[in-house]
């Protein structure tokens, strides 16, 4: 008899070893799990009720397939598809996950669990209340979730009536009768684990999607998805930009590059320009010194009118070059903004990316002045009627001494 109870005891022995170690095996790969932790897992196979997951452990984790529906019953992933699941459970060695909490089914119990758990629950605003929306959560539960907790940018209340989402339960206090959920936390978690993807792979001179969030007098903002930059208003277009919002809108998707990462400052910017082609590549073949265009007056300064050939392709008119001869005061006295003109062009400086232009038929016009002369003339502060007179004298005088 008391070899029989020696032998029990080491094959009870034998069995609790071996429970252990299996236990260990499942967790020896990637970080030990624990109950209501979030991870990225990768979708293995769809079955008809259940659907494997890699979730980074020697053990594959198993997922309800209707949490892989939409609201029409269709799949929404397909095999190698990535997503976020919560761990639930470690049931006869099979790992449990859920990507929420849902169904009519579900009582208060389950709730307050998924309030511990931190594991999202489903719901669906109900109606505008003082401060924020009534949310009704499975097995008909009313919950509150404040303004500030239905996303990550504010949206008109009307939008959200009807929509289905997924709540963190954030209180849970008098059993179940009050609670208050937050969908923000969703889409913060989402966005922490983008960010980590786009660490690793996200790189300057990268062209990538966004959505325009925000339009300022300086530039716009855009999410790329895990983070948000600057698309400064130099980065819109090679042409000049009077009004962002002829450019851009609110919710608009586009494709930038990206052109600085500073992850530890969280400083971000794109350019939008980089993705287009330099219309400057046509100086020197379409546009070339001798050529005859139409053009638009873009701006007008002290020394002369910019002109417009094509978005992102500028040239300088002088203020000699107009007044059919006469001198004037201002550019304005006989041009004005968006007005269309024939130019001639005299001079292209590839280097320094500029152009001198004549008005069409006054091209022997006396006083020919370079771009560059223009600008050093403006930065000299040579903007009146009797500096030019005196800077153009002076310049015979010196063509006169070279010929003696």
């Amino acid at each position: 008899m008391s070899n029989d109870r020696f032998d029990d005891e080491e094959l009870n022995e034998d069995e609790e070893g071996f429970a252990e170690l299996f236990e260990a095996s499942l967790t020896e790969v990637g970080q030990p799990l624990e109950r209501g932790k979030k991870i990225e897992a990768t979708l293995l196979q769809i079955g008809t009720e259940w659907s494997f997951l890699d979730v980074g452990q020697k053990g594959e984790g198993l997922l309800l397939t209707s949490e892989l529906l939409d609201a029409e019953g269709e799949l929404q992933f397909t095999a190698g598809d990535k997503l976020g699941a919560y761990f639930l459970s470690r049931d006869g060695g099979e790992l449990r996950f859920t990507t929420k909490i849902g169904g009519s089914g579900s009582g208060t119990e389950q709730l307050e669990e998924a309030y511990q758990s931190g594991i999202p629950v489903e719901g669906t605003i109900e109606k505008e209340i003082k401060g924020g929306f009534e949310v009704k959560l499975p097995g008909n539960t009313r919950a509150f979730c404040p303004f500030s907790q239905t996303g990550l940018r504010q949206v008109e209340p009307a939008e959200l009536i009807g929509q289905s989402l997924s709540f963190k339960i954030s209180q849970f206090s008098e059993r179940g009768r009050n609670i208050v959920v937050s969908h923000r936390a969703i889409l913060d978690e989402e966005r922490a684990l983008q960010r980590e993807s786009l660490r690793e792979t996200l790189k300057e001179g990268m062209v990538v999607k966004g959505t325009v969030t925000n339009i300022r007098e300086f530039g716009a903002f855009v999410d790329i998805g895990g983070i948000e930059g600057l698309l400064p208003i130099s980065e819109i277009s090679y042409g000049r930009i009077e009004e962002i919002n002829d450019y851009l809108h609110n919710g608009q998707e586009l494709e930038v590059a990206i052109k600085r990462i500073d992850w530890e400052n969280n400083k971000f910017s794109f350019s939008l320009r980089d993705t287009l082609s330099d219309p400057w590549s046509k100086v020197g073949t379409i546009y070339k010194a001798g050529g005859k265009h139409s053009g638009t007056v873009s701006r007008l300064a002290q020394f002369g009118a910019f002109v417009t050939l094509e978005e992102g392709v500028d040239g300088l008119l002088h203020i000699s070059k107009l007044g059919e001869g006469q001198r004037i005061r201002h550019p304005q006295d006989v041009v004005k903004v968006g007005q269309t003109l024939q130019v001639l062009i005299e001079k292209i400086d590839q280097q320094e990316r500029r152009i001198s232009l004549a008005l069409v038929g006054q091209e022997e016009e006396p006083g020919e002045t370079s771009y560059s002369d223009a600008l050093a003339t403006s930065a000299a502060g040579f903007g009146s009627l009797g500096d030019l007179l005196k800077a153009g004298q002076q310049k015979k005088e010196r063509k006169s001494k070279k010929r003696r």
